[in-house]
């Protein structure tokens, strides 16, 4: 090789045909260069898995929306059911109204429940008049205390059954022509007789039969006894003026309130407002 041939430069790429151009100078940076088969199968897969999930999204909205609406638009659209006007249960004024209510309570009186007639004893000579026997027990010792200074009661009824009981309301209402509410304020209705419960007794004067079963009898001897002692003998007037059931003063009806039994039965005479 000549020296002519050494110092020849090599042909630059504009002066050679495209043929002529070795082909790593030949490679430009914008040729399309195309992805593998794998990675198409990726790619398709890919896309599939992301319809799906936007396939799916589009269901669960379109449920929720058709089976649970938006419960703050449904509260808003209905109205109110407990109004202002009405108290709920639980309110200050329907509490302040039910406490002061006794559902069972009947034109002033309360419901009792008969003695069992195997604790009922006779209280009179002739048997007439009964009384359980811890109430019969305690109104022989205030008898006799009061016999001992002078004082003699005339017992006028203890014990009453609900057939009594029925004579007693409903026959003497008939024959006073009163009307239910009157004759309840001077007698309970059949059920609600505190003579029911074996505990309850009308006591007159034996010298003063005039004022039996009348307020007068409260200008007897015989009152004024039971006024000053019968509590000691753990008896007490159950109808005193202006009393809570509202029942007419009646200062000949004593009950016994000496025992458990009695103070339950009675317990809601006492806590009436």
């Amino acid at each position: 090789m000549d020296n002519a041939s050494l110092s020849r430069k090599p042909p630059q790429a504009s002066e050679l045909g495209i043929d002529e151009i070795p082909e790593a100078v030949r490679d430009h940076p914008y040729i399309e260069v195309k992805p593998s088969q794998s990675r198409k199968k990726g790619l398709i897969w890919k896309l599939l898995a992301l319809g799906v999930v936007a396939f799916g999204v589009s269901i669960w909205l379109h449920l929720n929306f058709k089976f649970f609406p938006d419960t703050s638009r449904v509260e808003q659209s209905q109205p109110n059911p407990v109004s202002a006007s009405s108290p709920s249960p639980t309110s200050p004024v329907a509490n302040s109204k039910s406490s002061t209510a006794t559902p069972d309570k009947l034109l002033g009186h309360l419901p009792y429940q008969e003695a069992p007639a195997s604790d009922l004893v006779a209280v009179t000579g002739d048997g007439g008049i009964k009384l359980r026997k811890a109430a019969a027990a305690k109104y022989q010792e205030m008898a006799n205390a009061a016999a001992a200074q002078g004082i003699y009661f005339a017992p006028i009824s203890g014990f009453r059954s609900l057939e009594d009981q029925q004579h007693v309301f409903f026959d003497v209402k008939a024959e006073r022509k009163q009307d239910v509410s009157k004759r309840a304020e001077v007698s309970a209705p059949p059920g609600y007789s505190e003579h029911h419960t074996g505990y309850a007794i009308d006591l007159g004067d034996g010298s003063v039969p005039s004022a039996n079963l009348s307020t007068s009898f409260e200008d007897t001897p015989a009152f004024k006894w039971l006024e000053a002692n019968a509590t000691s003998f753990s008896f007490e007037m159950s109808f005193p003026k202006n009393n809570r059931q509202k029942v007419s003063y009646e200062p000949w009806h004593w009950r016994f309130v000496g025992d458990k039994q009695s103070l339950e039965t009675f317990y809601k005479a006492h806590s009436l407002p």
